[in-house]
């Protein structure tokens, strides 16, 4: 009986302490800690991004922006992907992030990763400059979302496309509807969809000119 009662009093610390993250989250920008990094390096998170970058058509010679980077753990598989003829531009808001990606790629031998240090929506990204754009349970925690897909969609080359990807149980997590409307309200068009509400994938275009 003691074990099941403690049982039940840790379920509901962890189930309000991610009630309450989310509920504050909604009203204003709470992105992962630089010094909880660690908990975003786990098998539940390895499963669904090796899905992510199944989903990305990547190829050697693209140019990648990979949005809201964290540290690093879809920044250096893709910089692979994409090889020496390739780019990737890490974007991150906490310099802390930044400086992990910059010891992994220095790690692992690649020098075609580039970084920004910016939050999505400020206008630091370059225009049409960009063949695939990574959006990975980041949304959620950029204030002015709207902004943050105008962004992007001016930065991807005609026929680019930015894969958004919200997993539960994120306490950032955006619907698919809703997740859906707003891309297509920055001007983008549907390419695919993969998963379902509990995790889901949509890659969007930005059309190409008539």
């Amino acid at each position: 009986m003691t074990y099941f009662v403690l049982f039940a009093v840790v379920v509901a610390l962890v189930v309000g302490s991610w009630a309450g993250w989310r509920l504050v989250s909604q009203r204003r920008s709470l992105p992962c800690p630089t010094s909880l990094s660690w908990l975003l390096d786990n098998p539940f998170t390895a499963g669904y991004h090796s899905a992510v970058l199944s989903r990305l058509e990547l190829s050697p010679g693209l140019t990648i922006l990979d949005a809201g980077c964290g540290p690093g753990l879809l920044t250096i598989p893709t910089a692979r992907a994409v090889g020496a003829q390739g780019s990737v531009l890490a974007l991150d808001l906490q310099p802390g992030m930044i400086k992990m990606v910059q010891e992994k790629a220095a790690e692992a031998g690649l020098s075609n990763i580039r970084f920004l240090v910016a939050g999505l929506g400020e206008g630091r990204l370059p225009e049409s400059s960009f063949d695939r754009a990574l959006l990975v349970t980041v949304l959620g925690e950029v204030p002015d979302r709207l902004a943050a897909l105008l962004e992007i969609h001016k930065s991807l080359k005609p026929g680019g496309f930015l894969s958004i990807t919200e997993v539960l149980p994120d306490p950032h997590y955006q619907s698919s509807r809703k997740t859906e409307a707003l891309a297509l309200r920055a001007g983008f068009q549907l390419r695919n969809k993969y998963g379902n509400w509990f995790a889901f994938t949509l890659n969007v275009e930005r059309p190409r000119a008539a």
